[in-house]
């Protein structure tokens, strides 16, 4: 936009855009022009002028979204010289507003402001210039003004930089009496506004959560009573209430950071407490709400407390810690009848287990174990299924079921504080019980689950209980409710390890008995197909002479209505035991279960046309068949590295049919990249024994991608390099192989950097950059001197200097590994007869790139990168530092010099000690770690 447009103009735009009568056209027009107008510089005069006319609701939320867009990512269009009126006027538009006041314009014109006191060094101490703006700001506005303010430092747009957050941090540290003191003055002066209470409470947690605060500095706020009057009383609203829980967590949050202070713990500690009497009353009172709130209050103070009350009991000879009473709290949430109260707890039980499981103490153990008995009891009351519940309980749909999947996670993890064995004698206990009492089917379903969710924990010999479990399953009466089959038939797939010990081989074929008589069942055949597939894989050389029964199951499974996942869970069980049988059966029965899969696919290349649409999870769809067949391959295995054996041949076999595919659903993204998942564990199978595939598949995969850019292509490139490198002895055939995947590559590199040379080329096709240089890293590890003599490699280089930026994971991550694998090529290596000619050819490369690419990684670094990707950074300079460690550091001396010192604000983003420090850091280091909490560091400066 090169011109200010006129208001009016705006105003028609705004008008086109949100008329109901406008056509689709003409709104998207004016969709496209406000946009435009929003980026250029013009929009600042815009939007405040926007806001002084309120002419109507929509071009007052036009203006205020556009104000805080601007101030978010522009606000170096700004002269210095301009901020101050910027504030002046955006507190004046406030000023303006009142209740009838749309609220999202509020929030807009609030994070607005927000952002620019963040920004603006000079506005000092903003905190305490709002609070003091009582009497000229409505009470709601300063109040989620002072919100949104600790909000906004950490936002990743905004750009601060470390230093200009350490002086926020200060700044907000200093400013809280005063943040407190208008707190307390809305929740005295205002008592009976419900809606200042509760933006009261938020603002305090706000402040709370940014962690620059102390214990003591809050713990006696009056703000903080109140919220604990609140908590503690059984009246009010349950909007208040909440808000009210909310503060008391962000104080509870604390804690952790404050953890050496036992005094204020023990009067924390207490005042916890005293909720619970509130808690039990809104128990009494069916207030679910409330009882949420109370629960959420106990788990965070406990998960806040775990390192202390580990540490502190571990030093108290044998005796616990005054701290472990917050989990007394805990447990009375976890008997509550609602499972959703109990879930609220789960995370501090995942926690607490992982912190004694690392420290491994068995008093410490045995301290806590009372509590997680207490937990595994709550849990098999809360998995005990309605009595009247009707047919199985729905795994994709209903919230019951998925909470005790949950559970089946939380026991595995925290199972071993009270002993696998243990619970499972409890459960056994109780099903023996049955008989003699009135346990009814849904407690001993719920001991059955229990029991699945630990029986891989049982030891393969033992004797005295799981025997009589699995025979008492098997001899279950056709009576037995659904759900209990069910979960007897899950247990027997988890019981999978020990009835593959040699003592219980005996137990396998009624097993198998049973478990084919369910797969008969529809509501059963599911579960039992995946059972089957834990057993078949664990006990695959037990299974060998159950073969012939199991590809008789093959044959009727897709009349069972198993979903599709479930299915290849049965295939990749079979295909297991195929790989045990005797060589001569061997070809037989892949060609049977394979060419299962193989026909329906070939049936559908010859029936559809190009314009038939699948449809998705049928057998319509390719994929349902490839994905199949995806599974038999990947569990394959050949035994000999003969091209005869007859594994291999009949794998080889199958190209033609295979070729066919391909080329047919070429046009298809989605069935394309399952058959090139297909395709990759056919090519691993049969890669050791013979080439046969090397040929046509390369050149196929060289012929489409010219046609069609599926980066999956560049992907099974990848796997014929990493395959076919590097794997014969004999120098002919070597060479025919390096010399197919040359050309290979040679056909990839136009057609990709095509795609790449566009604009924004590289961020638009994130998973060809990734699936691209993956392919280059095959060819430097495994034909290195071949792929540097190629004249590809330097437009390679001159990529990957440029895709160092790129901010995605996997693509940035495919970059550096290649740059990295590059330098590291040149090294001594055993395997290599031209170690010496490598080096020159990579010395040579470092000498041509160097500078360019350390500039491009620090530019990367600092203003690009995520901060979890900057390792791969260091390891590239470390190798560069191996080639010429001089040379490098100076090359990051420029680099450094380039960055900005100042923001667009004047702020200093990293003074020349800073810099100095960095730079030092790589003159001497003890270790990789250390090189990346530097970069992180420096990096922190910029963003």
């Amino acid at each position: 936009m090169e011109d200010s447009p006129s208001i009016e103009t705006v105003y028609e735009a705004i008008y086109a855009l949100y008329n109901q009568n406008t056509n689709p056209a003409e709104k998207q027009q004016a969709s496209n022009w406000l946009n435009e107008m929003q980026k250029s510089v013009y929009a600042w005069k815009i939007a405040d002028e926007l806001l002084a006319r309120k002419v109507d609701l929509n071009s007052c939320y036009l203006a205020a979204q556009t104000m805080r867009s601007k101030l978010q990512n522009s606000f170096h269009e700004l002269p210095q010289d301009s901020h101050a009126s910027l504030r002046d006027a955006l507190l004046n538009h406030l000023s303006k507003l009142d209740d009838t006041t749309d609220g999202v314009i509020a929030t807009q014109l609030c994070v607005a402001l927000a952002h620019l006191a963040l920004q603006m060094g000079s506005w000092k101490n903003a905190a305490v210039d709002i609070a003091s703006r009582y009497n000229s700001l409505k009470t709601c506005f300063i109040l989620e003004l002072l919100t949104v303010l600790p909000e906004e430092v950490n936002s990743r747009t905004l750009r601060l930089g470390a230093n200009r957050r350490s002086e926020i941090y200060t700044e907000f540290s200093d400013n809280l009496p005063a943040v407190n003191q208008l707190l307390e003055l809305c929740l005295t002066s205002e008592a009976n506004d419900e809606r200042i209470q509760i933006r009261s409470y938020k603002c305090f947690a706000s402040w709370l959560n940014i962690r620059s605060v102390s214990l003591s500095q809050v713990w006696h706020s009056n703000v903080l009573s109140n919220a604990f009057n609140v908590l503690c009383s059984f009246d009010g609203s349950n909007m208040v209430q909440e808000a009210a829980a909310d503060a008391v967590i962000a104080f509870l949050q604390n804690l952790e950071d404050n953890n050496n202070q036992d005094e204020i713990q023990i009067e924390i500690l207490n005042s916890v407490s005293r909720l619970e009497q509130a808690y039990m009353m809104s128990v009494t009172n069916e207030d679910l709400d409330r009882t949420v709130n109370y629960c959420r209050i106990f788990t965070e103070l406990a998960e806040s407390l775990v390192m202390t009350m580990i540490n502190k009991s571990l030093g108290s000879n044998g005796l616990p810690h005054f701290s472990i009473k917050a989990l007394d709290s805990v447990i009375l949430c976890a008997n509550h009848h609602d499972y959703e109260v109990l879930l609220i707890t789960f995370n501090l039980w995942f926690r607490l287990s992982e912190e004694l499981y690392k420290i491994n103490n068995v008093v410490l153990t045995e301290m806590f174990k009372p509590y997680f008995e207490q937990l595994i009891g709550a849990l098999y009351k809360h998995c005990m299924i309605d009595t009247d519940h009707e047919g199985l309980l729905d795994e994709g749909t209903e919230d019951f079921a998925d909470f005790r999947m949950k559970c089946s996670d939380l026991i595995k993890d925290v199972v071993f504080i009270v002993s696998s064995s243990a619970v499972f004698q409890q459960m056994y206990m109780l099903l023996q019980t049955a008989s003699v009492s009135n346990v009814t089917w849904d407690q001993m379903e719920a001991a059955l689950f229990i029991m699945q969710a630990i029986a891989r924990n049982i030891l393969p010999h033992e004797n005295e209980v799981v025997p009589k479990v699995v025979e008492a399953i098997l001899n279950m009466p056709e009576t037995v409710h659904i759900n209990m089959r069910y979960t007897s038939v899950m247990l027997l797939g988890e019981l999978c390890e020990w009835i593959s010990h040699e003592q219980h081989s005996e137990t396998l074929e009624p097993i198998l008995n049973y478990l084919q008589y369910c797969l008969r069942q529809p509501n059963l055949a599911a579960v039992t197909a995946k059972s089957l597939h834990s057993i078949c894989t664990t006990c695959r050389h037990h299974m060998v002479k159950h073969l012939s029964g199991l590809i008789e199951i093959l044959k009727v499974v897709d009349m069972l209505n198993l979903p599709n996942d479930v299915a290849i869970g049965l295939l990749k069980g079979v295909a297991v035991i195929v790989a045990e049988v005797p060589e001569e059966h061997v070809y037989k029965a892949i060609k049977e279960i394979c060419g299962r899969q193989l026909s329906p696919l070939l049936a559908l290349v010859e029936s559809t046309s190009e314009k038939t649409v699948p449809e998705t999870n049928t057998s319509t769809d390719p994929i349902y068949w490839l994905d199949r067949l995806s599974a038999i391959l990947r569990h394959l295995a050949t035994k000999t590295n003969n091209e005869k054996d007859p594994c291999v041949v009949a794998i080889v076999e199958m190209w033609p049919s295979m070729s066919k595919i391909c080329t047919r659903y070429k046009t298809d993204s989605r069935i394309t990249e399952h058959f090139c998942r297909c395709l990759r564990f056919m090519i691993r199978l049969v890669s050791r024994s013979t080439t046969a595939l090397l040929a046509p598949v390369a050149q196929q995969m060289a012929y489409l991608y010219k046609e069609h850019h599926h980066s999956c292509y560049l992907y099974i490139g990848s796997i014929l390099v990493d395959e076919y490198g590097s794997k014969y002895d004999n120098p002919l055939v070597m060479t025919q192989c390096h010399s197919l995947l040359l050309e290979m590559i040679d056909a990839f590199i136009e057609p990709a950097f095509r795609l790449f040379s566009e604009k924004d080329g590289l961020r638009n096709y994130p998973d060809t950059v990734d699936d691209f240089f993956r392919l280059a890293c095959r060819f430097i590890q495994k034909l290195p001197m071949p792929f540097l003599q190629s004249p590809v490699l330097e437009v390679i280089i001159r990529c990957s200097i440029t895709a160092v930026s790129l901010d995605h994971k996997e693509a940035n991550a495919s970059v550096m590994k290649f740059l990295l694998d590059l330098l590291l090529c040149g090294k001594s290596r055993k395997d290599s007869i031209n170690n010496e000619e490598c080096r020159q050819y990579v010395t040579s490369i470092v000498n041509s790139i160097g500078e360019q690419l350390v500039d491009n990684l620090i530019q990367a670094s600092v203003f690009s990168l995520q901060t979890y990707m900057l390792p791969d950074v260091i390891d590239v300079l470390i190798e560069l530092m191996a080639y010429d460690k001089v040379q490098t550091l100076r090359w990051l001396n420029g680099a450094v010099e380039k960055l900005p010192k100042q923001n667009s604000a004047g702020l200093v983003t990293a003074t020349n000690e800073q810099c100095l420090q960095f730079l030092n850091s790589f003159h001497s280091y003890e270790n990789d770690g250390e090189l990346c909490r530097s970069l992180r560091e420096f990096s922190r400066y910029f963003r």
